[in-house]
């Protein structure tokens, strides 16, 4: 009998929700899987899922954090050695994040197929060590930096959570005197540069714009009441949370997206093909965020504001530009779709089950 497909993945959101939708699609397929991630990671994953955890850390920092990484994957790869050794896997499909490095090792070393995918338009560290032992390499963007070279690379998109497979309604900019839904996303922790400077962008735009504003923000806990209170003396309607648990729908809603350019994020902004004012996160490893946000803004899709350059007066110029152009709003969120990859975990299990064909290897 064929063996499971192992799916491994870094324990952030970034690198689990696309690795955790794979492992539906071939479900959906008949596909036996087995996930393998470090202790952060198994936070994502629901029960019902065959669960791995092995040891993981970057090699990087200072001479003794580098040491004390590289023994983590040390003791990794031979808890992966033993886990393939037990499973007998077809194939494994990483998804970056260093808890995926093991597993793509000890994939090369007992000669299974090895399937990474690419979340951001930069290929990341992890997975540029493994990405010699890959037979393909799945992007998310055509011309991902790093991965020049890569084996067989195709685009395939980034799979979103399950929650955005509804396809949202076609986009409809507001008319000139309709109430203006805005939606702030700050990442999975919020972002405080937006708590700091959206209140006062908003309260430099012109009054009639201001007066159809319906904000909703995501906050961190600690700036909650002080933006609540900021926009309250702007007589601005609000809705803030530190956390949205449906955030498709607000999405959908939405006439104009502010937002971190996160892997995640700007997948599930094309999936809803909204137009979106896109903020990278300054320190993002590699500065992905901002390559990803590039993207999007070089194919129309988006604007990109860089956080070193943004002021209250800058942001104000922007969102009253867009939100007083409604052809443009209209034109960004058809670009958007033409980018989106609503497919893009369908493509992921038939690229996997072109490695490990059905009867794979026993």
């Amino acid at each position: 009998m064929s063996g499971p497909v192992v799916i491994a993945a870094g324990g952030t959101g970034g690198h689990m929700f696309p690795a955790l939708a794979l492992a539906r699609a071939l479900q959906e397929r008949g596909r036996a899987v087995a996930l393998i991630t470090d202790r952060r990671g198994a936070r994502f994953v629901k029960a019902g899922l065959p669960l791995h955890l092995v040891s993981a850390g970057s090699p990087s920092g200072s001479i003794s954090s580098r040491l004390l990484g590289l023994g983590r994957l040390a003791a990794g790869v031979v808890q992966s050695l033993l886990l393939f050794r037990r499973l007998r896997p077809t194939a494994a499909a990483c998804f970056g994040g260093y808890a995926s490095v093991p597993p793509a090792l000890a994939a090369a070393a007992v000669g299974r197929p090895l399937l990474l995918h690419e979340q951001n338009a930069v290929l990341g560290k992890a997975n540029r060590l493994v990405a010699r032992f890959a037979a393909r390499v799945a992007l998310s963007f055509a011309d991902t930096a790093h991965a020049e070279g890569a084996a067989a690379a195709t685009v395939t998109g980034n799979p979103v959570r399950p929650e955005f497979g509804v396809q949202p309604a076609p986009y409809v900019a507001p008319p000139g005197d309709a109430p203006v839904q805005l939606l702030v996303l700050g990442g999975s922790q919020g972002a405080r540069v937006l708590s700091d400077v959206l209140p006062a962008a908003v309260a430099l735009l012109p009054g009639e714009l201001r007066r159809r504003l319906r904000i909703c923000q995501q906050c961190r806990p600690e700036d909650l009441e002080r933006v609540r209170a900021a926009y309250a003396a702007l007589a601005v309607a609000c809705d803030l949370a530190t956390f949205f648990t449906d955030v498709p729908e607000r999405m959908a809603a939405a006439h104009l997206i502010v937002s971190r350019a996160g892997a995640s994020s700007v997948a599930e902004i094309l999936t809803v093909a909204r137009p979106a004012l896109l903020i990278p996160y300054a320190h993002a490893a590699d500065d992905h965020q901002r390559a990803n946000a590039a993207r999007l803004a070089a194919a129309g899709a988006a604007e990109m504001l860089v956080e070193s350059d943004l002021s209250a007066a800058l942001l104000a110029e922007r969102l009253a530009a867009c939100l007083g152009d409604p052809l443009r709003l209209t034109d960004m969120a058809a670009r958007a779709r033409s980018l989106a990859c609503p497919d893009a975990a369908g493509r992921l299990a038939e690229l996997v089950m072109e490695l490990a064909p059905e009867e794979g290897r026993s």
